[in-house]
């Protein structure tokens, strides 16, 4: 079994910077790919951004190609996802997800997610 707990969520004016972090613990041992999703009130979750295992290789939604930037530490079980120019339509619950997919953007290939970690932009 493997858990993800994010952390980092927090209250950020329009054109600020927010770092949220997930930790991975249980069964590390494996494999994974790393996603960021979110899911803004009414609307249904969203692809952000993934990493390869190695870290190597990423991809990025539209929306924030450019702005955010996606990376992890194996050796701390830690993925990260930096956001810089941050905008209202930013807002969301920010979840992480691990799985054994490379660089998917589809939630259904990931099979484990964390809690989530609520970012609110405001103007």
């Amino acid at each position: 079994q493997v858990q993800l707990v994010e952390s980092g969520g927090g209250l950020v004016q329009v054109g600020g910077s927010l770092k949220v972090s997930c930790v991975v613990s249980g069964r590390t041992s494996g494999s994974y790919a790393m996603g960021w999703f979110r899911q803004a009130p009414g609307k249904e979750r969203e692809f952000v951004a993934t990493i390869s295992w190695s870290g190597t290789s990423t991809s990025y939604a539209d929306s924030v190609k450019g702005r955010f930037a996606i990376s992890r530490d194996n050796a701390k079980n830690t993925a990260y996802l930096q956001m810089n120019s941050l905008k209202p339509e930013d807002t969301a619950v920010y979840y992480c997800a691990a799985g054994v997919a490379t660089l998917s953007p589809r939630a259904r290939e990931y099979a484990y997610w964390g809690q989530g970690t609520q970012v609110t932009v405001s103007s």
